[in-house]
């Protein structure tokens, strides 16, 4: 009995954004003693650690402000939540700062990390991905997934069985699609149709 070929299956991943970490400079001097005594949404602990978090809830976004007027913002889904976060931070710190940015400033931010989940809708093969594409780790005993790594873009991608991947370590959202489109084309052969829920 000649064994069946495998049907091909073409992986189409989709993917949401869950997390955008971001620095910017607002070119402030914070006092942040100040700052988290007259905001609510503010808090600063500095015997446990220098900066002071800033919680918002319109985009919902953390920010971590430094003294020297350095920000890490967290949690944005999109750029644009990123960047509102921050004009919104600045609009709400400059009171508070002995030195004003020029007129006209406009914070610029970089992307350190972008968090995403994706679907591929596959059931993948980890033992084979393991055994037979470099750059996997897979220590099923240890964790459920397998992790598959990309210098460039330079991505770490989370994989499971049930089609499900994280990918971090963009830096933009082309980065996160570029990575897992190259993921998509290096998995089809270890893939196979999700079962039916029956």
């Amino acid at each position: 009995m000649k064994k069946k070929p495998k049907a091909k299956v073409t992986i189409k991943p989709r993917f949401k954004i869950e997390n955008i970490v971001a620095s910017a400079s607002l070119e402030l001097e914070l006092d942040l003693y100040t700052i988290a005594s007259k905001l609510n949404d503010v808090e600063y602990e500095p015997e446990q650690f220098p900066g002071a978090i800033l919680k918002l809830k319109e985009p919902k976004t953390s920010l971590l402000l430094f003294k020297n007027g350095k920000i890490i913002c967290t949690g944005g889904k999109n750029e644009a939540e990123v960047a509102s976060a921050i004009e919104k931070t600045l609009k709400m710190l400059i009171n508070y700062s002995k030195v004003k940015p020029p007129k006209g400033f406009k914070p610029t931010f970089t992307v350190q990390n972008i968090v995403a989940s994706a679907e591929m809708d596959v059931e993948l093969d980890l033992y084979a991905i393991a055994s037979e594409i470099e750059d996997v780790e897979y220590e099923p005993e240890q964790f459920p997934g397998a992790i598959l790594k990309f210098p460039s873009p330079k991505t770490s991608l989370l994989l499971f069985k049930n089609g499900k991947v994280i990918c971090t370590g963009g830096k933009s959202e082309k980065d996160v699609e570029t990575a897992l489109n190259m993921a998509a084309r290096l998995l089809e052969p270890y893939s196979s149709p999700l079962p039916e829920v029956k």
